[in-house]
């Protein structure tokens, strides 16, 4: 055990950056895996928990005031209902902000959806005009029990008496109205119902729905919500951020073991007489695995107590959606289990990969054995063993004629005239030709760049291209470097794919930097070309909104349309269903496929919708809009940020088909370059006198503000793996050309040349790894973009590439970074003593 102890400390000592790297790396890995663990629990488990404390309704639906919703409590599979509850729509005002709303009037409160107060208390018969919001509501407009709100356009005034969590679909600005409970005095003049149906079988709920629109009849249905739908977006982007950090964790967690795999190799070549002498002295080849396996665990344990130990202690100290995503998933009952696991598992991997490499030292014999002996000899010579031993091919005892000790300037790479005695024997990889006088055995002479050998192992002598480019004049330095990668093609492959794999996840990190930088910049090509949402009430017309939104310098286009709920063919859930612009002033959608609708009863969809139809491009879909059918042509699928993707749109015109009398309740507004969407907002809502309500366009990628310092740390953990590899590969280089110092010495290179040698090897090296990582990383990442596209509704084309500069930029880093690593060992080992040489070669 001390001798063991000793020899791992020793190595510590001798790699010490290593170590550091691997230590700091394993911990980057398990913590950004704890993090995609916590956001995956934060997605999930708030919305799940607050359904289940609720008694939460699978389906909500908004029906006419004339519907006889009391049938729909016989249907079989309903358990319960919630309601019906008479509703009304309307818009709140508070502190200069506005937001949609319903109105719900709840006599009691209810048993099943029963909202959960996090402020305040429940509705009061003694104050008749209070209120209780929904959570998302109350932020979006500042308010907090006690505060009166205003209903724009009305003296009526409201006091909020609580603030309460609900599993229904939350406010959306633009999108989703607010969610209000009132007592039925403060909703005077309901327009609709509401109920709510909670299911014996969850998985049944479209059959139930189809059986209610079947009950209740087409036209009596306004809108159909479900607990799918509800979960889905409750999820949003915190469940993104949990797929990220997960696909890179476990990315990074790979490219980590197949580093230290790969470290694990390499210093096996460069200590095979170190191993052999451990061996020798009595040491089996299960401590010998023991040495290298434990060493490697140590670091691993190191790295993954010390991620799960910060974690733990930070929690929700970490900033912004981490730190709350933490602060919840602590609080869940699986989080001590996982705290463990997660580095568990981590250790267990890396321990693996370490076992694979550590075996093949427990193989190597305790006495050196010539190769030659092993493979039989080849006319010619052939290439020395690494171990010792005689030439393969040769006879004798395979000792060598050691010549006088060359002068200093001959030492030093001084012009050589004819052939040189070498007192070791040259490695076939430098591919000069060896002749030894006649009668002597063991010596070798090199000759000059001028004579290339002709005839040998492929693996030893100089390639066609390599022999031309000394032709014409390329350095002797440069073309031996790239000999030296490519000579050994299993090794160097196995060198370019363990490095290329984490540059390759850079390129996908840097793809999504830049996906989210173009959601930021050039909106219009992601399905918002529009800035601005405004919403009219019925005291203003057609031609006044136009009037109020022309006279802004800063509009620079006004888009009129209507959105409404939409049956889909089945009944069985319903849609939007938009009509914006006109046939001579159309939508600018953003298309991934198909072209835009021109004609009568064209449409362009969300990916959302053609999954939930599985229709395509081309098709013609059939919906319902209360007691009329739309039978709309698809010819284009747009990018939509909206509604889960779940969209189908058409001009205003079209819609105008079926009701001639149909106006426009809102307006999509495309900004001038330059103008704040907020400032303008503040300023149409001023010129509407309460009856615009403006709201700015959410982006998909406000919320994923998050993602970018993840992705940055995560480039960090990335750069780490693949510094270690890097180490990994100079060190063997290093001591692979130890082995030939006097050769190169004696065919008249300098210090400076060798030192080129290595630096050219390394560089070519991290350019193969470079062009490996860039080609695959590049469609890699849109790949997955794309994929992650499609399954939020969004849907394919939103990838964004990083730009040619850029990556060229990112490749020459790389290289250079890596021939400057490589310079200090290079230059060192250039310099070594004859006796330093010896002994490496021995």
């Amino acid at each position: 055990m001390r001798a063991t102890l000793r020899w791992a400390h020793s190595d510590l000592r001798t790699h010490r950056g290593e170590a550091l790297f691997l230590v700091l790396a394993t911990a980057g890995i398990v913590m950004s895996l704890l993090l995609a663990t916590a956001l995956f629990g934060y997605a999930t488990n708030p919305w799940q928990r607050i359904f289940t404390q609720e008694r939460g309704a699978h389906v909500w639906i908004h029906t006419s005031e004339s519907a006889q919703v009391g049938k729909l409590a016989d249907l079989d599979g309903v358990q319960s209902v919630a309601g019906p509850y008479p509703a009304a729509s309307t818009t709140l005002a508070s502190r200069g902000t506005r937001a949609s709303v319903e109105l719900r009037a709840t006599p009691e409160r209810p048993t099943v959806g029963r909202p959960l107060l996090t402020a305040g208390h429940w509705l009061d018969p003694a104050t008749p005009d209070g209120v209780v919001l929904e959570s998302r509501l109350a932020r979006a407009l500042l308010a907090e029990p006690g505060d009166t709100l205003t209903l724009p356009g009305t003296k009526r005034t409201v006091t909020v008496l609580g603030v309460a969590d609900s599993a229904e679909p939350r406010y959306r600005p633009g999108e989703q109205p607010g969610l209000v409970w009132a007592l039925p005095s403060a909703v005077p003049d309901p327009t609709s119902q509401v109920i709510g149906l909670r299911l014996t079988d969850p998985d049944d709920t479209g059959y139930a729905v189809q059986r209610a629109v079947t009950v209740l009849g087409s036209g009596a249905i306004g809108e159909v919500s479900t607990w799918q739908q509800a979960r889905a977006e409750a999820q949003g982007d915190n469940r993104l951020l949990g797929q990220v950090l997960g696909l890179f964790g476990v990315g990074a967690l790979l490219a980590a073991g197949l580093a230290v795999h790969g470290a694990i190799s390499t210093r096996i070549r460069g200590h095979l007489r170190d191993i052999s002498v451990l061996k020798a002295i009595g040491f089996t080849p299960a401590q010998v695995v023991r040495v290298f396996l434990f060493q490697h665990i140590a670091y691993a344990v190191l790295g993954a107590v010390g991620a799960a130990t910060l974690t733990g202690a930070l929690g929700s100290r970490f900033p912004g959606r981490l730190g709350d995503a933490l602060g919840v998933w602590q609080g869940l009952p699986g989080h001590t289990l996982t705290l463990f696991a997660v580095p568990i598992g981590a250790v267990l991997f890396i321990g693996a990969t370490t076992g694979l490499a550590a075996w093949r030292a427990g193989r190597v014999p305790p006495v050196p054995v010539p190769r030659g002996s092993l493979g039989g000899g080849r006319a010619g010579g052939g290439r020395f063993a690494a171990r010792g031993g005689r030439a393969r091919g040769g006879s004798g005892t395979g000792q060598r004629a050691l010549a006088p000790r060359p002068s200093a300037a001959q030492d030093y790479g001084a012009p050589i005239s004819g052939p040189v005695q070498v007192p070791v024997p040259v490695r076939r990889t430098i591919g000069f030709r060896r002749t030894a006088p006649a009668g002597e055995r063991g010596a070798e002479v090199v000759h000059g760049l001028e004579g290339p050998l002709s005839s040998g192992p492929s693996t030893g002598r100089l390639s066609g291209m390599a022999r031309r480019a000394l032709a014409l004049g390329v350095p002797p330095a440069l073309v031996l470097g790239w000999h030296t990668t490519f000579v050994r093609r299993v090794r160097s492959l196995a060198t370019v794919a363990r490095l290329a794999l984490p540059l390759l996840l850079i390129v996908v990190a840097m793809s999504a930097w830049t996906t989210i930088d173009r959601f930021h910049s050039r909106p219009e090509q992601i399905g918002l070309p529009a800035a601005l949402t405004v919403h009219t009430d019925a005291g203003l017309s057609d031609r006044g909104t136009r009037a109020v939104l022309d006279r802004d310098p800063q509009v620079a286009a006004a888009y009129p349309g209507v959105q409404m709920a939409a049956l889909v063919p089945g009944q069985t859930a319903t849609i939007a269903l938009r009509g914006l612009g006109t046939r001579h002033h159309p939508y600018p959608y953003a298309l991934a496929e198909g072209r835009p609708a021109r004609a009568d009863d064209e449409a362009v969809a969300g990916q959302g919708l053609l999954e939930l139809l599985d229709a395509k491009v081309g098709d013609w879909v059939r919906m319902t809009v209360g007691d009329q059918p739309q039978i709309l042509h698809i010819v284009g699928r747009s990018i939509e940020p909206e509604n889960a993707g779940r969209v189908i749109s058409t001009s205003l015109d079209t819609l105008r088909g079926n009701d001639p009398h149909l106006a426009p309740t809102l307006y999509q507004l495309r900004l001038r370059p330059g103008a704040d969407p907020h400032t303008v907002a503040r300023r149409l809502t001023a010129a509407g006198h309460g009856h615009l309500d403006v709201h700015a366009v959410t982006n998909p990628a406000d919320g994923l503000s998050p993602l970018r310092s993840v992705v940055a740390g995560l480039i960090v953990v990335l750069a780490l793996i693949g510094l270690v590899e890097l180490l990994t590969a100079i060190g063997g280089t290093v001591r692979e050309g130890e082995r030939d110092l006097l050769a190169l010495k004696a065919i008249g290179l300098s210090p400076r040349q060798i030192t080129a040698i290595t630096v050219t090897a390394t560089g070519c090296t991290a350019l193969a790894a470079v062009v490996a990582g860039t080609a695959i990383g590049t469609p890699l990442a849109h790949w997955l973009i794309d994929a992650q596209g499609r399954s939020s509704g969004i849907g394919a084309g939103i990838a964004q590439s990083p730009s040619p500069l850029l990556l060229s930029l990112f490749g020459a880093a790389a290289v250079l970074g890596a021939a400057a690593l490589a310079a200090l060992p290079a230059a060192r080992a250039a310099r070594h003593r004859l006796a330093d040489t010896l002994s490496a070669v021995a």
